[in-house]
């Protein structure tokens, strides 16, 4: 019995051990598969990096939006910049320009061809340029005080009837601050006169209460 029980488990472990073999093998010619794509799709984004390079050198000096290099993660991608990139389709020969916005990500230009993806690129450093020098020249505009309108002269350099001068802010809010503080001044001076009285009314309805009759028990008539 034990014999034949070694009998049926010998081949049940033979194939096994084939199916084992036979899956290291496949994973191994996967993984090669797998690595000869990933090196097939770098290689296509480094022919389109060598063709836009000379687009990006043409890029006004000082400016650092674009740092185009190859990102060779679990998806092998060409940036151009923070927001754009390229990377190849399913079938691995087709370019897909892509654009991280606000509303989300815009694929800009596809096609199996670089030119076509070159000339996307240029347009869209163009634009990129573009929008820098507005932003730098709205930031310059905020930053600039505002220029007061001459006053317009006659020939003989009057001015003309019913033309005011606009008075600086600083001038009106002085005028404002001294009625302020004319007001001010007036009401704290009845304040005072008003505590005097307050005082003496208080005076006098103590001496007239008490203190005359105590005057007049210890010094005699009182002088008032």
């Amino acid at each position: 019995m034990d014999e034949r029980k070694s009998e049926l488990r010998e081949p049940a472990a033979s194939s096994l051990r084939a199916a084992m073999r036979r899956a290291r093998l496949e994973n191994a010619e996967q993984s090669q598969a797998v690595s000869e794509l990933r090196e097939a799709e770098i290689a296509r984004l480094e022919l389109l990096l060598e063709a836009i390079r000379p687009v990006l050198d043409q890029a006004p000096e000082g400016v650092e939006l674009f740092d185009a290099g190859i990102e060779r993660g679990g998806r092998p991608r060409l940036f151009l910049d923070m927001i754009g990139f390229v990377e190849l389709g399913h079938d691995r020969r087709t370019y897909r320009f892509f654009q991280d916005t606000r509303h989300g990500r815009v694929l800009i230009a596809e096609s199996p061809q670089i030119d076509r993806i070159v000339a996307a690129v240029t347009n869209y450093v163009a634009r990129r340029l573009i929008e820098r020098e507005r932003a730098l020249a709205a930031d310059w505009r905020s930053g600039e005080a505002p220029a007061a309108a001459p006053a317009p002269k006659l020939a003989n350099g009057a001015k003309p009837l019913g033309f005011a001068a606009a008075r600086p802010p600083a001038a009106r809010r002085g005028w404002r601050a001294g009625v302020a503080d004319f007001f001010g001044l007036l009401l704290q001076t009845f304040g005072v006169i008003a505590l005097m009285a307050l005082i003496g009314f208080a005076a006098y309805k103590a001496w007239t209460l008490w203190g005359r009759a105590l005057w007049t028990a210890r010094f005699g008539p009182p002088p008032i």
